[in-house]
């Protein structure tokens, strides 16, 4: 994890790779606690032995359920000691560009786009996050995040 004291040297940042998350293992659990969550019940994702004969050989996570880990992922990358608190401010574009199978690792690179003076003396930043599986070249989500924070 990276640690960074203040909010300006996380700003001056932009343009650069800041940080890369922890891995995190994808279960069967998560996807089928997801689906209660969201009623978002398809077989791909909840059946699992109706999923083995499926496309990807076995269940796939939610697009949506991946996406959800961006906090994690944030918070298991970088702290910024003088932040008191960090706000979602929404996404800009989301891709889903590979599934993710039950199972599956996941860790995401966080680039820092932009980062602007907002109010209250905190920044308005915005992030390409890509989603990495472990073991493979293409990113299983590739998602523009913006974020709030305050000293």
């Amino acid at each position: 994890m990276k640690t960074f004291q203040t909010l300006s040297e996380l700003a001056s940042l932009v343009g650069q790779e800041v940080a890369v998350s922890d891995w995190i293992t994808i279960t069967q659990q998560q996807v089928n606690l997801f689906a209660e969550a969201t009623g978002d019940h398809q077989w791909i994702h909840v059946d699992v032995e109706k999923a083995k004969a499926g496309p990807f050989g076995g269940p796939i996570a939610h697009g949506f359920l991946t996406l959800s880990l961006l906090p994690r992922f944030f918070e298991s990358s970088f702290e910024v000691v003088q932040s008191r608190m960090g706000v979602n401010y929404g996404l800009n574009k989301v891709r889903f560009m590979a599934p993710v199978p039950v199972g599956s690792r996941l860790r995401a690179r966080m680039k820092l786009l932009s980062s602007t003076p907002i109010d209250n003396d905190g920044i308005q930043m915005t992030w390409e996050v890509a989603i990495e599986r472990e073991g493979h070249a293409k990113p299983v989500c590739v998602a523009e995040s913006l974020s709030r924070r305050y000293p």
